[in-house]
């Protein structure tokens, strides 16, 4: 697929339950409003002129306790407009706290996705702060854009719970609170700009972070599908019959309702409301109370803390003794959430939000075009919503007291409740449609986009890692670099040669050393960095770490041992620190003095350790752990990215490269080899080079035709003993 000019917006939201038809909002605490955000968002983007595709990456989920719908791959929305599903840890469902250790599979998985069609995005929007997580990895190793939407923030919430009375050991085990907010940090750090729903989320919630940078911040009301959401009508059947479902739970049902809707978490306050109400006596005997929390089939199946929370209510409705004053039905459809407003419009009642942070709150946008009044807490987004639409009152969530006296204020004043209705309905539809939101944010994307491809030069295209087929990837001492007009003419062909084609460098070198080579040689940045003798694999112009390698390689990795068995080895010392990493031990070896490599590899053997050795230069000793090499981090890539490691050009001068020019690679040996490397001679797939240093990578570029169609000799592999040879560089 070729990219078209129109731009592709790639949303990023990883928990919760998502899809684009009968919504479970209010199922748990991870599928509420920001579910139906993104995908209206989505829907609403490719409505702009500047955008051709929106996807909208998940969580794939299959599990029997849940809808088949979530284990579907591709969902789509609307043409060019696409839920894709991504495999992300174990396939049941989980809770966004135990995610977090999968998010580099699922950062892989969009990978491989996003190489399945061809085309990378050009702005990636990471949504929560897992999704931030994500986002930020994919634009470290795509070079593309990202913007970053918190919802709801790690350090608000640490405080709420402290607020209430939670220790700080407890809201560390039960929300991983020190990992979200380092992501969010992470994703502030990242972000070209940071969308937030209000002012004071800007000013006061987003001001605590280390990487506060105001500058990047837009505020942008989340839009609404208002057509859903209109004053109440003539009766229909399924006005009805939400009606008859309420009076099943009232003794006065032509009282005014005050409705409050929202899934049963903790930090949407619900019990407070319900203490607020049974404790004021006028205003129970004013209105009736109607609690829509989300949907349920029995409180004893459902997760912990929605069963905490819903027993709680059903203690205090016995407590105050309420019954025949409070309605909570426990099944309702997404589409009767419209008619639950209604009904309490036509009651003349409220809508109450008493949540403890509500970062915006579209259930008052839902209200207020409904015609009917708001008692908002003065956290957040209600603050602007009031602020547009006129309609309500603000209160404090903690105190229960004030907010019973503001519900009985906003019901007593007959007058001032029609004028709230009319003003609300006109707020919600002139501040708070979709076509606003997206203008304004494609005006902010639009010129991120733009702004970041005139910065993108050379090698770097963010395009090749997703288009690519075949890799170049060349060690840099004495092979890339050595002679300086060779080099000029390597990075201008590949310049001028398609996007196809992954450019890296393997190497000895630490990451920092290699910065340094890269620097003094005026390299770009490689689209594949493999240092410390393949131990650190690192991508892109970002040089994200790849963390999954780390996890192969340090299988049973034990450097004290290894230092401590290697003290002993005569001719062999250790470098200086400098040259040392979590996962390479180095030495310097007196090959006068030093045992042979055999000798070494069985003494690690004998005392029951496992590493891969490496001797170059016959001067130089690597202990690497036994997974780890440059050979095996390039047919890890490769195999990661997709790409036939047969379509893989390496180039190198000494043994240290070997691992990496056997095999099924193309190989080129420069000119200006070490003496180890003769032995390769004769192997078809590995061409001797008469030039130097990047001369003979140019030279073996042409002997393959590596940037067209790739030749590569007939000749049958030569049978020798370089395969018991590689066995001996590896103590199993």
């Amino acid at each position: 697929m070729s990219p078209k000019d129109g731009r592709y917006i790639m949303l990023v939201s990883v928990h919760g339950l998502i899809r684009g038809f009968d919504m479970e909002l209010g199922r748990d605490a991870d599928t509420g409003g920001q579910v139906k955000y993104v995908v209206e968002l989505a829907r609403s983007l490719i409505e702009h002129c500047d955008v051709e595709k929106v996807d909208l990456v998940t969580r794939l989920v299959s599990d029997p306790r849940i809808d088949d719908s979530y284990a579907e791959p591709i969902e789509e929305l609307a043409p060019e407009v696409n839920i894709v599903r991504v495999e992300c840890g174990p396939r049941r469902y989980l809770r966004k706290e135990s995610l977090w250790p999968y998010l580099d599979v699922f950062v892989d998985n969009v990978v491989r996705y996003l190489r399945s069609i061809g085309r990378a995005p050009d702005l990636v929007h990471g949504h929560y702060a897992d999704a931030g997580c994500v986002a930020s990895c994919l634009a470290g190793l795509l070079d593309i854009p990202m913007a970053f939407t918190g919802h709801s923030l790690g350090r608000v919430k640490n405080e709420r719970l402290l607020d209430q009375g939670k220790t700080q050991e407890l809201i560390e085990k039960r929300y991983r609170i020190t990992r979200r907010i380092e992501a969010e940090e992470t994703s502030l750090e990242t972000a070209s700009f940071v969308v937030a729903s209000t002012s004071q989320e800007v000013e006061q919630q987003y001001a605590g972070y280390d990487n506060y940078q105001p500058s990047r911040m837009i505020v942008i009301p989340p839009g609404m599908d208002l057509n859903r959401f209109r004053p109440p009508q003539r009766s229909s059947s399924d006005y009805r019959r939400i009606a008859s479902q309420a009076s099943r739970f009232l003794a006065h049902p032509r009282k005014p309702m005050i409705l409050a809707l929202s899934r049963p978490d903790a930090r949407k306050n619900i019990v407070t409301l319900l203490r607020a109400y049974g404790e004021n006596e006028r205003l129970r005997e004013m209105a009736n109370l109607g609690l829509v929390m989300g949907v349920r089939d029995d409180i004893r199946a459902a997760a912990k803390g929605p069963r905490e929370v819903l027993t709680e209510v059903l203690m205090l409705i016995d407590y105050y003794d309420l019954y025949g004053s409070v309605a909570y039905p426990k099944q309702h459809d997404p589409d009767d959430v419209p008619l639950f407003y209604q009904l309490a419009a036509r009651t003349r009642g409220v809508f109450v939000n008493p949540a403890l942070s509500e970062p915006f709150g579209l259930t008052l946008i839902e209200a207020a075009a409904s015609g009917l009044p708001v008692v908002a807490t003065e956290d957040g987004g209600p603050r602007d919503i009031l602020k547009c639409c006129k309609n309500g009152l603000l209160i404090d969530p903690l105190d229960a007291k004030g907010m019973g006296d503001a519900l009985l204020d906003a019901l007593s004043d007959r007058e001032r409740w029609k004028r709230w209705s009319k003003s609300g309905i006109a707020g919600a539809r002139r501040h708070f449609s979709w076509s606003a939101h997206v203008n304004k944010y494609m005006r902010f994307a639009r010129s991120t986009v733009t702004q970041h491809e005139k910065r993108r030069v050379g090698v770097g295209s963010r395009r090749r890692l997703i288009s690519a087929d075949r890799i170049l990837l060349c060690d840099i001492d004495n092979t890339l670099i050595g002679d300086r007009a060779g080099l000029a003419e390597l990075l201008r062909r590949l310049d001028e040669a398609s996007s196809d084609i992954v450019f890296g460098v393997a190497t000895g070198r630490s990451l920092e050393l290699t910065r340094q080579v890269l620097k003094e040689w005026k390299l770009p940045t490689p689209q594949l960095l493999i240092t410390s003798v393949g131990t650190d694999l690192h991508y892109g112009p970002h040089l994200i770490e790849d963390r999954g390698w780390e996890m192969v390689i340090r299988h049973r990795w034990l450097p004290d041992e290894i230092r401590r068995v290697t003290a002993d080895i005569p001719g062999v010392r250790l470098q200086p620190p400098e040259g040392q990493s979590e996962y390479k031990i180095s030495y310097l070896v007196d090959p006068e003095e030093a045992p042979g490599l055999r000798d070494i590899v069985r003494t690690l053997r004998q005392a029951g350790l496992q590493a891969t050795v490496v001797y170059s230069h016959q001067a130089y000793l690597d202990l690497l752990p036994i997974r780890a090499s440059k050979g095996k981090a390039l047919r890890y890539f490769a195999l990661k990215w997709d790409i036939p490691i047969e379509r893989c050009l390496v180039a190198g001068d000494s043994g240290n490269d070997e691992e990496m020019l056997t095999g099924n690679t193309l190989g080129v040996v420069v000119g200006n080899h070490d003496k180890d490397l003769e032995k390769l001679k004769g192997h078809p797939r590995v061409y001797f080079a008469k030039g130097h240093h990047a001369w003979g990578i140019l030279e073996g570029i042409e002997h393959y035709d590596f940037f067209g169609s790739i030749h590569i000799s007939e000749q049958e592999p030569l049978i020798d003993d370089r395969g018991a040879h590689q066995l001996s560089r590896c103590a199993s």
